[in-house]
């Protein structure tokens, strides 16, 4: 593991998921968020007379779903609520996802604004009350991005 000068030794984070429409969501926290990445399609150009050269530019982003997890608690009620109010409409989210710290006094580390979210699964694990393990609750949201990388025409 490497450490930076910004490295806090066992920091543990946690991720509070906001959707905002018509109406705003406080979808809880999170210990796992999965899919906060983007990469870019490479656009290559070769010129007639140049040989091997060639031009590289970015192409395409594209944007992996977001998949939230944690333990099945009083929050998970409120997932159920937006999910059974938004279940068939084509209502258009922001979804804002942001990394705190372990406690509460804990300031924003970093937000992530995912345009046009989406829910695509739902899921609680399977429960067995022999076994001393948690429920886990996980949520897969599909979105545009969320970088400012639009291009505004107009």
């Amino acid at each position: 593991m490497a450490l930076s000068d910004a490295s806090t030794i066992a920091l543990s984070n946690r991720f509070v998921v906001k959707m905002t429409g018509k109406s705003e969501y406080d979808l809880g926290s999170w210990f796992k968020a999965e899919g906060l990445d983007v990469s870019w399609d490479v656009a290559e150009y070769r010129t007639g007379d140049g040989g091997n050269d060639r031009f590289y530019f970015p192409g395409n982003t594209k944007y992996s779903n977001i998949k939230l997890t944690r333990a099945v608690s009083e929050e998970t009620k409120k997932v159920r609520s937006w999910l059974s109010k938004n279940s068939f409409t084509s209502e258009v989210f922001i979804g804002k996802i942001e990394l705190y710290g372990s406690k509460r006094d804990d300031g924003l580390i970093t937000e992530w604004e995912l345009r046009d979210v989406m829910p695509v699964k739902w899921a609680i694990t399977g429960f067995d009350a022999g076994a001393s393990q948690v429920s886990l609750e996980s949520l897969e949201l599909a979105h545009k991005g969320f970088l400012e990388d639009e291009i505004k025409l107009g």
